[in-house]
């Protein structure tokens, strides 16, 4: 006899078996607070940022919460012809962004960053390194120069 549960579930699996084809947006369309972004981005410039290791807010020693040491941290220049945005490379993408090379982000989010969007893709993403593609990034539309406030409506 099936538990609710699991007949609640089984519908879902069907559903889930034909996949969606991703949609590919431009840094241009990249708002603050979004997610769910799947993007081919060129890297212009990738800059490695001091890697973290040390005691977090907690108190606890980073060592417990990463068996694998220190996170090591790049912040990349990526776009397309539409625009330029600053990604933040953790971990093992730190290797794939070689200026010059172009990527292909999925499930990129925006995260916020001193009131300017920066460009993440978390556990739940992927990074892949693709071919070289035919355009030229335009860096004059740079997304994170652009500085947001946050602002409270009342109702």
């Amino acid at each position: 006899m099936a538990t609710p549960a699991a007949a609640a579930a089984a519908p879902s699996t069907a559903a889930t078996s034909e996949k969606k084809k991703p949609v590919f947006v431009k840094a241009e369309s990249l708002k603050p607070g979004t997610h769910g972004h799947n993007l081919t981005v060129k890297v212009v410039d990738s800059n490695a940022v001091k890697a973290t290791g040390g005691a977090n807010r907690g108190g606890r020693s980073s060592a417990s919460l990463n068996p694998r040491g220190p996170v090591r941290l790049a912040e990349c220049l990526v776009g397309d012809e539409t625009g330029c945005i600053l990604f933040t490379a953790r971990n093992e993408q730190v290797d794939m962004m070689k200026p010059g090379s172009t990527v292909i982000l999925r499930n990129a989010k925006i995260d916020m960053f001193k009131g300017a969007m920066r460009l993440a893709v978390d556990k739940w993403g992927r990074v892949e390194v693709t071919e070289p593609a035919d355009f030229d990034v335009n860096q004059e539309n740079n997304l994170s120069l652009v500085e947001y406030e946050l602002v409270n409506v009342e109702e």
